[in-house]
């Protein structure tokens, strides 16, 4: 359990997080510009939901650096899935280009996420943004680090000073579960709201100051693994929606500095969707 890992074992596991998301944001520069649309960049069927070369080269390298340091943990990676899962109370949750549609576009907003859930809880992770050549780390207990320098999340008391930031799901366009009356909503209440592209960022921007609070839905373990260890080891607060304790199977989470997390969950709750933004037909 993540109680019983020492400091230094802790330590290692974050040193050998950090050599994965450095490999894998070294093929994310590789190819960073250079990528062929018509052979180089595919959908993975939903509109806006893509997979470039630089994706799939990115997770061989941080599976390379995995597979040879800890060879009996599990992983779970948004290309390949999962392998290794019975039997391991270690699951490395990876996400080796997060930002794709930022990618492709040439918007360099990206990153590669490591996170580490033992029994199920985020523990430890890395991200690195190689664009702006910034190294997000924490892991329970020893702290949060940008660029090996502490960070905190800002301090920031409430919802009408904070600057926020959301993401949309892939499956906006067919269901009526968004959050597109949240972005409206809390545009008004506070001092902005940012769509940026790439979960894991957003997270890391919240432990580091930059933003005081976060939500979004439909998300993978692969896309918060790591980003949540971040924010909890710089002093904020993640929950679900209702601040109930965080599941991170559902998807659906509540960051912030931990200031303002009573009053914006009452926002979310209070909200209600929009009813014209039915399921639409690609």
């Amino acid at each position: 359990m993540a109680a019983n890992l020492s400091p230094d074992r802790l330590q290692t596991l974050l040193e050998i997080a950090t050599e994965a998301a450095s490999a894998g944001g070294a093929v994310l520069k590789k190819y960073w510009g250079k990528l062929d649309p018509g052979k180089q960049i595919e959908s993975k069927g939903r509109l806006g939901d893509l997979v470039t070369v630089a994706d799939k080269e990115a997770e061989v390298a941080v599976l390379d650096v995995l597979r040879r340091h800890v060879p009996d943990h599990a992983i779970l990676a948004e290309e390949s899935g999962a392998s290794g899962i019975d039997g391991s109370d270690f699951l490395w949750a990876i996400d080796p280009l997060d930002g794709t549609t930022n990618y492709a576009h040439q918007y360099p907003f990206s990153a590669t996420s490591v996170g580490l859930l033992v029994d199920g809880v985020p523990t430890l992770g890395a991200i690195y943004d190689p664009f702006h050549d910034e190294l997000f780390r924490a892991a329970k207990g020893l702290g949060a680090t940008r660029n090996r320098q502490s960070m905190q999340v800002s301090g920031c008391d409430r919802l009408a000073d904070s600057l926020l930031v959301t993401g949309f799901a892939y499956d906006r366009r067919e269901v009526l579960d968004t959050n597109y009356a949240e972005f409206c909503h809390l545009t008004h209440c506070t001092q902005g709201v940012r769509r940026a592209g790439a979960a894991s960022l957003d997270l890391a921007y919240v432990a580091c100051g930059r933003l005081d609070g976060y939500w979004e839905r439909g998300l993978s373990p692969w896309d918060i693994a790591a980003g949540i260890v971040l924010v909890e080891e710089a002093g904020g607060l993640v929950t679900s929606y209702d601040k109930s304790p965080l599941d991170v199977k559902t998807g659906r989470l509540l960051v912030t500095n931990g200031k303002i997390h009573n009053e914006l969950s009452e926002k979310l709750l209070s909200i209600e969707p929009l009813p014209q933004f039915a399921p639409i037909q690609s």
